[in-house]
């Protein structure tokens, strides 16, 4: 009998984890979709998936559902995928520093927890995959998005130095990274924008009715240029669980293959000519 492969995947409610979720489930894989709420793991368990709370700014929450997962599979896990995260658009000197330390919690030490833990159980395995979603913002910087960006470049090198940590042990980190992709995320930036950010005494308050608002007011179902669906995101993410030699790198959406290539071609000033306009 085949072993059937399981892998941990975070942020399942919606978007690139829900895509993900569904698709390697019907693709034979044993999937453990986590969500930050109990209604949607709830959701996602009445639709045929093992579905368990996992908080990635709740380490007990990790450590619970980690164990819950190994209970069942005897042990194993063969692929981690750190997907939860979310942004929200504002300039740096209007950032206050309970939103950045959140961000970080979620998007980058939330990661480092489950990554720490699962670590152990694949070299004792003799191997296993470490996929951390990270953006084309972990590639370049644009403005109004100063604690997304500098999350995500934590995570870039987080995962670059796990790479080379792990390599005797056939554990492969790898990184995800999409660009515009469509999901829930403007509704979540925009909901932690209305609960944090005081726009409207900033010094550059027009700036944000010009570039910010307009995007929250836009209707939902209005695309961003160059917008894929989440299961572009999940059609990289097979590959990079599936291939005998993984790419350290996988890109999504035409403008992150723009930064990629943008921040490795042209001079710092030039690419910061060209990022400006964005």
């Amino acid at each position: 009998m085949s072993h059937q492969k399981s892998i941990l995947i975070t942020g399942c409610s919606s978007g690139i984890g829900y895509d993900a979720a569904h698709t390697l489930a019907r693709n034979g894989w044993r999937v453990f979709a986590t969500c930050r709420a109990e209604d949607d793991c709830a959701r996602l368990r009445g639709e045929g998936l093992e579905s368990l709370r996992l908080d990635h700014r709740d380490v007990a929450s990790i450590e619970a559902a980690l164990l819950e997962i190994l209970s069942r599979t005897g042990g194993t896990l063969d692929a981690v995928f750190c997907n939860a995260g979310y942004g929200v658009p504002v300039l740096a000197e209007d950032l206050p520093g309970h939103v950045l330390r959140d961000m970080m919690e979620t998007n980058f030490f939330g990661v480092h927890e489950i990554v720490r833990r699962v670590i152990p159980v694949m070299r004792a395995q003799g191997g296993g995959r470490i996929v951390n979603c990270s953006s084309t913002l972990g590639l370049s910087a644009i403005r109004w998005r100063a604690p997304y960006v500098a999350s995500k470049f934590a995570l870039e090198g987080y995962t670059d130095t796990l790479r080379l940590e792990l390599a005797p042990d056939d554990i492969h980190a790898i990184l995800i990274e999409p660009g515009p992709i469509t999901s829930n995320f403007r509704l979540n930036a925009k909901a932690q924008f209305e609960a944090h950010i005081d726009w409207q005494a900033s010094a550059s308050r027009a700036g944000y009715e010009a570039k910010i608002l307009p995007r929250f007011d836009r209707d939902i179902d209005a695309k961003d240029p160059f917008e894929l669906p989440a299961s572009a995101v999940t059609a990289k993410l097979i590959r990079a669980l599936e291939a005998k030699r993984p790419k350290p790198r996988y890109l999504v959406t035409t403008p992150t293959y723009v930064s990629y290539w943008a921040r490795r071609l042209l001079p710092t000033r030039l690419a910061d000519w060209f990022l400006a306009k964005a």
